[in-house]
């Protein structure tokens, strides 16, 4: 929201951060995907596909056993 408001209101990134109550260093972060989450995201997937009728805190423990 605070980029939003910087975009289309023009208002500084300072007075953004300010408003909505979150540091510069937030507002600039840019996560990095590492290839050990496209993993997991793709076990996961299959596992959807395969297992529909697991739900979600199987999932996971089928993710920690494999």
């Amino acid at each position: 929201m605070a980029q939003q408001s910087v975009e289309h209101q023009g208002i500084s990134i300072r007075l953004a951060c300010l408003a909505f109550g979150i540091s510069q260093t937030c507002y600039r972060y840019q996560a990095k995907q590492s290839a050990e989450n496209v993993e997991i995201a793709d076990h996961l997937v299959r596992l959807t596909h395969n297992q529909r009728n697991w739900g979600f805190g199987l999932r996971i423990n089928g993710v920690r056993l494999d």
